[in-house]
C-alpha cells in the first residue's frame, strides 16, 4: 500500500501569507514540509513558482474554480485554458474544484450537469498533462436523489479519470459516515483534507453566512473526526493534507501538531 505524501493547503496560513508571504513559506519550510496545496494561483503562477521554490517547496495539488461562471464574490473565474495553463507553470499534477454552491446539490438534472462540466473539465486538462477532480464540503450530501446522497449521485456518473480530494471533516459533517463513503470510492480517492474538530451540522444549505470560526476545528487526531479509520480506508490516496478553515491558536502549532499526528502514521 503507497504511503500518501504530506502537504499543507495554504489557505490555512491565508492571514500569514497576507502579512508575510516569505516568511510563511520558510516556516513551513522549518517545520519539515516539502508539499503545499495552492490556491487562488492562476494570475500569479510564476511568482509563486519562484517563492516556493526559494524554500525548498513545491506544489502538486491546486485548489481552481472549473465549474462555476464565478468565484462567489461575483467576479468572473479564468478560463479552463488559463488555470491549466497556470497550473503547467506551478508543475502541479491535479486541479481540484473547491466548491459547487448548496442549490446545485438539490436538484438530479443539475447534479448531471455539474457531473459533465466536470468530465468536460479532466478532459481539457489531460491535453495539458493534468488530472481534474473535485473537493467537497457537505452541502453534497444533504440531498437525496434517485435513493443515494447527493454526492455519491454525482460521483457515480463521473468519468473514472476525474480525481476526487475527501475533506474529512465536511464529509462528516451532520454525522455522515466518511469512512463508509471512502470505501465506496475507492481508488477514486487521491488525495485527502486531514481536518479535525466537532461534527457540526451542514452549514451551507442554511442561506446564512459561513463563519469560518464556527467550525470548531483543532489539530489533528484530537477531535470528533475518524482520521485513523480514514486513513485504513484511502490505500490509494497520494496526498494527506492538512488544512483548517479556521484555528483558535498560532497556526504554525497547529499545523506542526497536524504533522506530528500524521508522523506517527507514517506520512511524511
Amino acid at each position: 500500500m503507497p504511503t500518501p505524501q504530506l502537504s499543507v493547503q495554504l489557505y490555512s496560513t491565508r492571514h500569514a501569507l497576507e502579512l508575510d508571504e516569505d516568511g510563511t513559506f520558510a516556516r513551513l519550510a522549518a517545520l519539515g514540509l516539502r508539499n503545499v496545496e495552492v490556491y487562488g494561483f492562476v494570475h500569479r503562477a510564476a511568482e509563486l513558482a519562484e517563492a516556493l521554490g526559494r524554500h525548498g517547496l513545491t506544489a502538486r495539488t491546486g485548489h481552481a474554480n472549473l465549474l462555476s461562471p464565478e468565484n462567489g464574490h461575483g467576479d468572473p473565474v479564468p478560463s479552463l485554458e488559463e488555470t491549466f495553463a497556470a497550473a503547467g507553470v506551478l508543475g502541479l499534477q491535479t486541479v481540484f474544484d473547491p466548491f459547487v454552491p448548496a442549490a446545485r446539490w438539490a436538484d438530479g438534472t443539475e447534479i448531471a450537469r455539474t457531473a459533465a462540466l466536470l468530465n468536460a473539465a479532466a478532459e481539457r486538462g489531460a491535453a495539458h498533462g493534468l488530472t481534474v477532480g473535485y473537493h467537497n464540503h457537505s452541502q453534497e450530501f444533504v440531498h437525496t436523489v434517485d435513493g443515494v446522497n447527493a454526492f455519491d449521485h454525482f460521483a457515480d456518473r463521473l468519468d473514472p479519470s476525474v480525481a476526487l480530494e475527501i475533506d474529512l471533516y465536511w464529509a462528516s459533517a451532520g454525522g455522515n459516515d466518511a469512512v463508509a463513503l471512502l470505501r465506496r470510492l475507492g481508488s477514486r480517492v487521491r488525495a485527502l483534507h486531514i481536518k479535525d474538530g466537532a461534527i457540526i451540522d451542514d452549514p451551507f444549505t442554511s442561506g446564512a453566512p459561513f463563519d469560518p470560526a464556527d467550525t470548531r476545528q483543532v489539530a489533528a487526531g484530537r477531535g470528533e473526526v475518524p482520521l485513523d479509520a480514514a486513513l485504513d480506508a484511502a490505500p490509494d490516496a497520494e496526498f494527506a493534507i492538512l488544512e483548517f478553515d479556521h484555528y483558535d491558536g498560532d497556526i504554525f502549532e497547529g499545523i506542526e501538531a497536524g504533522i506530528a499526528y500524521l508522523s506517527g502514521k507514517g506520512i511524511v
